[in-house]
């Protein structure tokens, strides 16, 4: 089937591109006063390269694309939902809510400045890439993460099946109530990390932040540092091995924490059994 190209013009108008198939569109603008939106809406088998977005909506429930080396700014709300099979490559996406109930979606070399991004999304991977998002990546599953620099407030709430490496992630609240997670080789600075998850695992970790890893369900630390880490583990069932100092433990549930040093453990005040092993030295 012969491809369609669409170059170096403006767009405005509502729907402009509506149901776009097989197509190039390349040094293309999306703006202008008749603010219309859902450009690329429906469209299926299409690559745009080098393009400019300033409308809303532009790829709602497009299916096979590919997105490289364009911008989408503050004023792309929405961009990306219900959309199937893309790759998003060496672009900046700056919109609120920019990705939203998408499946099989490949993010690489980008950049994402954008609260809400990545909400119940299902097979997503990001590679190589920045981001800044509140409750980043919410209630998604199947998410694969490999060398990402993340910043924001409330990220992988709620998520399933997931895989982080090699990455820096600077977030409060984060993991809280996900299930089957593992993160490898990685940073992790915040706030009140983990708590009610199951099955969280940290390998060759540092982990940064006050009272961390409440109330867990098989969590598991394997040669992990942490720093800055008072009051964790409270109520969790936990197998944790540590290297260097933890500056306090409380009341753990069940399980084994192994550590250089501790500076406090606290055994009182616990509303449930608790049992768990601690061992210094």
């Amino acid at each position: 089937m012969r491809q369609t190209t669409i170059e170096k013009k403006t767009f405005d108008e509502e729907r402009a591109l509506y149901h776009l198939q097989d197509a190039l569109v390349q040094e293309c603008t999306f703006a202008g006063p008749a603010d219309g939106e859902s450009a690329l809406k429906e469209a299926h088998h299409v690559k745009v390269v080098d393009c400019e977005f300033s409308l809303r909506y532009p790829f709602w429930h497009t299916e096979d694309f590919e997105v490289v080396n364009t911008s989408m700014d503050d004023k792309t709300r929405a961009a990306i939902w219900y959309a199937k099979r893309g790759v998003i490559r060496d672009s900046r996406l700056n919109g609120i809510k920019c990705l939203r109930e998408c499946e099989d979606i490949q993010v690489i070399s980008s950049e994402i400045h954008s609260p809400e991004c990545g909400w119940k999304c299902r097979t997503i991977s990001f590679q190589n890439t920045e981001a800044e998002s509140e409750y980043f990546l919410f209630e998604s599953r199947d998410v694969t993460i490999d060398h990402v620099k993340m910043k924001g407030k409330y990220s992988f709430q709620y998520i399933e099946n997931m895989e982080i490496k090699n990455s820096e992630l600077d977030t409060k609240d984060a993991f809280w109530h996900s299930k089957n997670v593992t993160v490898t080789d990685s940073v992790v600075k915040g706030e009140y990390l983990g708590w009610y998850s199951e099955n969280l695992t940290f390998i060759n970790c540092k982990i940064i932040g006050t009272q961390p890893l409440c109330y867990c369900k098989g969590l598991k630390l394997v040669n992990c540092t942490m720093e800055e880490t008072d009051l964790s583990f409270e109520y969790s069932e936990v197998e944790a091995e540590i290297k260097g100092h933890i500056v306090s433990v409380k009341n753990p549930k069940s399980g084994r924490i192994k550590a250089d040093s501790i500076g406090e453990i606290i055994r009182e005040g616990a509303v449930m059994e608790c049992t768990a092993e601690i061992i210094c030295g």
